[in-house]
């Protein structure tokens, strides 16, 4: 058989193509269905890649905030100041448990045959992680406005910043989860 030659059922794609729909999943954008187990190992590896994203992003920004404390002018921090700090830091650290927390979890449930549990759960954690990062941002950057601009500024700014990451991360992609619904539902009415 030639190199370009395929054999004759790849990877048991014809016992996928004669599965039920539901357990092949969804064919979006006309893309060839997909059987159960290839659906959770494509959504597991997703989750690997924007986990790897996220972590290295919150863990610089808790690294950062970590060092701000053992600077000289921390010590000049007025007291609400060093509230918006502290609760900064705490966020940080929240947003950097649940986004490393699907690691953890694959490595207690490795073997256990429970990866449908393991995608869903992580997937909740991400976004957790998430609202958790955008709040750990935002806090970040109302502390440096704060001590570079005077007045209610800083807070507008942030407040502009903070809807930016809720436009970005949360209602551009329910938008499109609901075109891609209303699309779905269109061409199962045809």
């Amino acid at each position: 058989m030639a190199m370009t030659e395929q054999p004759a059922d790849p990877a048991g794609r014809e016992a996928a193509r004669r599965a039920p729909r539901d357990q092949r999943g969804p064919a979006p954008g006309g893309e060839a269905p997909e059987a159960a187990h290839e659906r959770v190992n494509r959504r597991w590896n997703e989750i690997l890649q924007e986990t790897r994203v996220t972590q290295t992003g919150v863990q610089i920004l808790f690294g950062f905030l970590l060092s701000v404390a053992f600077t000289p002018s921390f010590k000049d921090l007025e007291a609400l100041d060093r509230g918006i700090y502290v609760v900064t830091v705490v966020l940080g650290a929240a947003a950097t448990g649940a986004l490393i927390a699907p690691v953890s979890i694959h490595r207690f449930l490795s073997g256990q045959r429970m990866k449908d549990d393991l995608v869903e759960t992580a997937g909740r954690l991400m976004m957790c992680g998430m609202v958790l990062l955008a709040l750990t941002i935002g806090c970040t950057l109302l502390l440096i406005l704060r001590f570079v601009i005077p007045g209610v500024l800083a807070e507008v700014l942030v407040g502009g910043v903070m809807l930016w990451f809720g436009l970005c991360w949360y209602v551009l992609p329910l938008g499109l989860r609901r075109r891609a619904a209303r699309r779905s539902r269109a061409r199962d009415d045809i």
